[in-house]
């Protein structure tokens, strides 16, 4: 049997990840199984051409590393969706983040079964998000922060707060959020003994710092945006409950704003939704978008907002007296 026959059975015995070397021979030439020697020369081939085979001593048996297979992988129908779903997120994001997914995206189509590339080729599903755009300096500096996180070593930068006010800061990069269009570093500030969140568009002349950390055993990013509209805020946990008519009840039961909710359906076809937030002004800005349609109950502090809130819109829209229209005068 010529060589490149031999090892192609060999790939393909390596790929099912069963066979001992007794194996290995018998699947080679069952009639007549080439010696050790040669099938030690053929795995140094094969390690020499790039396939990273490994020899298992508990089984006995070899294998290919965790992750590398010569089959293609076959998706079911949910999984297609989600593949569809990652390609179309990245392309309503746009920018980094977005090439990165998509590039991802792209590799598990390569292979996967024809299908599935097909259907990658020409996605139907549409997936809107915000879109982060960075410039050359942000995405300098975004790269940077994400090999700091990586690496676990410190990072130093000037920032510019919401106020506009300047400073200089010492931080731990713990993870990133991604809300609204824009990019978030959620880390310790050394200076204020405390986590702070960063927007990557604030951040100045990064550098990595000497330092380096250890990240808490008990820090989760997922769980730190659990209970906050962007995923920015942390805080005490408020119970808010809002009342929302049945013209959009579908809409605000699917819309799982944070991770802790409570439904109630209720008898004219509304729901009643409880939710468990971490700034309730945050979500009240968040409810308004509702406008008539949905109504916060309590906690009270949290309506009064709300009341003080829609005052305020409403005497922006509020018509201008005949006097100052005389007169030309501008609100």
């Amino acid at each position: 049997m010529p060589k490149i026959a031999q090892l192609l059975r060999l790939l393909a015995a390596i790929d099912e990840g069963r066979s001992s070397l007794a194996a290995l021979k018998a699947k080679l030439d069952p009639e007549r199984p080439p010696s050790t020697r040669t099938i030690r020369r053929y795995l140094a081939t094969l390690a020499e051409a790039g396939f990273p085979w490994r020899y298992d001593r508990a089984s006995g048996t070899y294998g290919f590393e965790a992750g590398y297979s010569l089959r293609r992988v076959e998706l079911s129908g949910n999984e297609l969706f989600g593949l569809l779903a990652l390609k179309g997120i990245a392309t309503s994001l746009g920018g980094n983040i977005g090439a990165s997914m998509d590039e991802m995206a792209e590799k598990l189509a390569s292979v996967a079964g024809p299908g599935a590339q097909r259907a990658a080729e020409k996605p139907a599903v549409r997936v809107h998000l915000a879109d982060p755009q960075l410039d050359g300096e942000r995405s300098v500096a975004f790269e940077l922060l994400q090999k700091a996180q990586r690496e676990h070593r410190s990072v130093r930068f000037g920032y510019v707060d919401k106020t506009g006010r300047r400073s200089r800061r010492h931080v731990d990069v713990y993870g990133f959020v991604v809300s609204g269009g824009r990019i978030y570093a959620v880390a310790y500030d050394r200076g204020r003994g405390a986590k702070r969140v960063f927007a990557l568009d604030n951040v100045t002349a990064p550098s990595i710092a000497p330092q380096r950390y250890t990240l808490p055993a008990d820090f989760d990013i997922e769980a730190f945006a659990a209970r906050s509209v962007s995923g920015i805020y942390s805080g005490d946990p408020v119970a808010v409950r809002v009342r929302y008519s049945a013209v959009v009840a579908r809409a605000a039961s699917a819309d799982r704003v944070v991770r802790e909710r409570t439904l109630l359906d209720l008898p004219d076809g509304g729901v009643e939704i409880a939710y468990v937030v971490a700034d309730p002004s945050e979500f009240v800005r968040w409810a308004m978008k509702w406008g008539a349609e949905a109504e916060i109950i309590d906690p009270p502090e949290v309506r009064s907002e709300a009341v003080a809130l829609a005052r305020d819109v409403l005497a922006r829209y509020a018509p201008e007296p005949a006097s100052n229209l005389y007169n030309g005068s501008t609100s």
